[in-house]
């Protein structure tokens, strides 16, 4: 009997388009091939899923996979007030998304964030961001300019792993170069995360949740984009999808 595919769930964006401003609920392309073609599992959505229905949701993937996005964690979360308003929020993501990382922490489920996925677990577990990195004296403006995608998503600048770290080891070596497109960024760090990659000047670039059940980090920048061709990032999606085979594993055997 062959088996069944894994499962990893990528929540949706909620935005309006057109010249009606119809509701949409969308997915990056990026995101959902990243997980078919270097995670090797299959991307699902539900995409009118609400905090409640997590417990019965959850007990259905092997994984969770928080995506980028345009829009913003709001800063109510992190008890600030919006400091610049024409910057997109999606409140509804929020309602979701936070309440999914703890249920991912305290169930176990293999989490990966990226960009605002990294943030979104941050600010769930406890800790704060800059709304505006490039206005944080001392910090780089982190937004990638570029009139392609080729450009946008090109290595930007460097980061530090942390020694002995998972990510350190599917970087291949204390140094990696990384995209960088974000101007949101960590400024408190939540209890239990410990950060293992660092931009040059300090901003938290990755963090993995200590003592966790199952798989649980983060990063900041985008491994999603074209991950076959880079070998970092196609490990650490390749880690995360190693994880969410072993949770499938164990879900298939109850």
């Amino acid at each position: 009997m062959k088996q069944p595919p894994c499962l990893v769930w990528l929540p949706a964006d909620h935005r309006t388009l057109g010249r009606h401003a119809t509701p949409y609920l969308l997915l990056g392309d990026k995101y959902a091939r990243a997980v078919r073609d270097c995670a090797q599992a299959q991307p699902v959505m539900f995409p009118l899923a609400k905090a409640d229905d997590l417990p019965g949701l959850l007990g259905l993937v092997d994984g969770v996979l928080l995506t980028g996005s345009p829009s913003n964690v709001h800063p109510s979360h992190f008890d600030q007030q919006v400091h610049d308003p024409l910057l997109p929020l999606d409140p509804a993501r929020d309602t979701l998304t936070l309440a999914l990382v703890r249920a991912c922490v305290e169930e176990g489920v293999p989490l990966l964030g990226i960009c605002r996925g990294f943030q979104e677990i941050n600010v769930a577990l406890g800790g704060s961001l800059h709304q505006t990195v490039q206005a944080v004296p001392g910090l780089m403006d982190h937004r990638e300019g570029g009139d392609t995608p080729e450009q946008e998503y090109a290595p930007s600048h460097e980061i530090r792993l942390a020694p002995g770290s998972a990510m350190e080891r599917w970087a291949g070596g204390p140094v990696a170069r990384v995209n960088s497109l974000h101007g949101q960024g960590v400024d408190q760090l939540a209890p239990g995360l410990r950060a293992t990659a660092h931009a040059p000047d300090g901003l938290v670039e990755a963090f993995e949740l200590e003592g966790a059940r199952a798989f649980a980090c983060a990063v900041q920048w985008h491994p999603e984009w074209r991950c076959a061709e880079h070998p970092f990032y196609a490990a650490i999606l390749s880690a995360f999808g190693d994880a969410a085979r072993m949770r499938q594993a164990r879900r298939l055997a109850t």
